[in-house]
């Protein structure tokens, strides 16, 4: 973690930060963040995640004394405190000290750096494994702090050498514990439409592919699938050639996977120089 971080309603330095011990986002896990990267000392697509977090407050009903432009601001001011020209910054928003310890209230607002951790050059050219798991997330449109289901899951999932789940319910697939999933078969790219979180790179891969279908994709869809990969901001676009024991496809990397990959780089660059 960097020098400096936003605890509260000011910029201090990290050490100092602090929570109280009663605060509902700690002992009954309620609150929102999310989470973005820096290229080249640029906040790569900030607007849209600004715009959710904001969004997951409303929905969620925690208070944001904060605009969008204050936010923006005060992650800038962060960026230039800490020289941060490639790393991670982390929204979070508590439920707050409430009088009868259950409903949310004024919380607490931090704004922080972290380091990156990519997925590793191998598991971008072969390909990941996921594990099908019978759930759908909760509320699962907003980026909620709540994750025990998969935290406590982790374990087995990397007993199994998955990278993670694939969630999927009554036939219909929906996401990854933290990522979002597209398939291809005969030239259709397709994400579901339903139980996921609107994801900002999954956003992004519609742009470059307009021609992506959103709707419901069944897992027998996913099964027979030529091509799969996941999105996410610390996983950019990363290819699944597994799912249990089953090959996806041919068991490699398919083609319109590489050619995104390469689109998503190439757009990501020209975000940072803006």
């Amino acid at each position: 973690m960097k020098e400096f971080c936003f605890a509260q309603d000011q910029i201090v330095t990290s050490q100092s930060a602090h929570l109280h011990p009663m605060d509902i986002g700690l002992i009954r896990g309620y609150g929102i963040f999310d989470f973005f990267r820096t290229s080249n000392y640029t906040p790569l697509f900030l607007s849209d995640y600004l715009d959710r977090f904001i969004r997951s407050a409303e929905k969620t009903h925690l208070s944001l004394k904060f605009s969008k432009l204050e936010l923006e601001a005060i992650i800038r001011e962060l960026i230039d405190k800490n020289d941060l020209s490639d790393g991670g910054i982390r929204m979070l928003l508590t439920g707050g000290v409430s009088d009868n310890h259950f409903s949310p209230t004024n919380g607490s607002l931090f704004i922080f750096n972290e380091a990156l951790d990519f997925p590793s050059t191998e598991k971008y050219e072969k390909g990941i494994k996921l594990l099908p798991i019978e759930h759908v997330r909760y509320i699962a449109d907003i980026k909620t702090t709540n994750y025990a289901f998969p935290v406590w899951h982790s374990n087995i999932w990397k007993k199994e050498g998955a990278e993670d789940v694939l969630y999927h319910l009554n036939g219909q697939v929906s996401e990854s514990s933290r990522s979002n999933i597209f398939i291809i078969k005969d030239g259709e790219i397709a994400t579901p439409d339903q139980h996921i979180l609107h994801g900002i790179t999954r956003k992004r891969v519609i742009e470059l592919a307009p021609e992506v279908k959103i709707r419901p994709v069944s897992f027998e869809e996913l099964i027979h699938a030529e091509e799969a990969f996941i999105t996410s901001t610390t996983k950019k676009i990363l290819p699944v050639t597994k799912l249990g024991d089953r090959k996806i496809g041919s068991g490699k990397v398919g083609t319109k996977t590489l050619q995104l990959i390469d689109s998503f780089a190439k757009m990501e660059q020209k975000s940072s120089q803006n």
